[in-house]
């Protein structure tokens, strides 16, 4: 990418277990409350009719439930929007399910589950529900993911000169694969991110060789977060409630950096 790329923020969706969406993360990210371990349930988010929202897994549920926030924010119809979902993992619980199943009896595979499995479902599951039939990548970069996420949605946005969103959630592993992943969190986010014009908070992006030098992790993260690749977002985070320029580097790819400058 040559030069860089003004762009701009204008809708947020988060969720995790210490918080259910932006509002109430402001004063957790921010410090001013004490954090509690498991405060939010399962979202339910309403865009998916009732009889998906039972059938739906984990990371669909939270990756729905964070764009449908980000567009509600930005006061943008879902339908109108390109989308970039990311995940690192994609829902590792499933993954789990599936490797038991076929060891001990194959036969015994659900059909509803092996749907559910593969990377791109939580994309398919928010495009059938807004009724939207713009282009939807899925895209994994391992610990990188969230910033090469952040750059595909800024080069889009920018190409197209059209808000774009991007949403990126990991849950925990569990059984065996806990042994080789160690994301012990859930955490989703949810961005509207568009052309200058449109925005209040600016962003600034460009991309270097070399490993970044990573902002100092909120205590949130190093508490409830280390390993879960969808909460390298959350210094971005933090430096948008806080409404003061800063310069943020995330990875976005084996010796790519991402440096996000922020501003009002």
């Amino acid at each position: 990418m040559n030069g860089a790329l003004e762009l701009g923020i204008a809708g947020i969706g988060v969720w995790s277990p210490q918080f259910a969406d932006w509002e109430s993360a402001r004063a957790a990210l921010l410090g001013k409350v004490e954090i509690a371990a498991n405060v939010a349930t399962l979202p339910t988010p309403t865009v998916l009719p009732s009889t998906e929202r039972r059938r739906a897994p984990e990371a669909v549920l939270l990756a729905v439930e964070v764009a449908q926030q980000a567009c509600a924010m930005a006061e943008c119809e879902p339908r109108d929007l390109a989308q970039v979902f990311a995940s690192a993992y994609g829902d590792l619980a499933i993954s789990d399910y599936l490797c038991a199943t076929l060891a001990r009896s194959p036969e015994e595979v659900s059909p509803t589950r092996f749907h559910n499995s593969v990377h791109n479902a939580p994309a398919g599951y928010w495009t059938i529900a807004a009724g939207c039939r713009r282009s939807s990548s899925a895209i994994s970069a391992g610990a990188a993911t969230f910033g090469a996420a952040l750059l595909e949605t800024a080069l889009l946005a920018h190409d197209e000169s059209e808000p774009v969103l991007l949403v990126a959630y990991d849950i925990a592993a569990s059984g065996a694969l806990q042994d080789v992943i160690a994301c012990r969190s859930r955490f989703a986010v949810a961005l509207v991110v568009t052309p200058l014009a449109y925005a209040s908070a600016r962003l600034r992006v460009r991309t270097r060789a070399g490993e970044p030098m990573l902002a100092p992790e909120p205590a949130l993260l190093h508490a409830n977060h280390k390993d879960n690749p969808a909460a390298r977002s959350l210094p971005l985070l933090v430096a948008l409630l806080r409404r003061e320029r800063a310069i943020l580097q995330l990875a976005a790819g084996p010796q790519l950096t991402l440096e996000v400058e922020i501003s009002f």
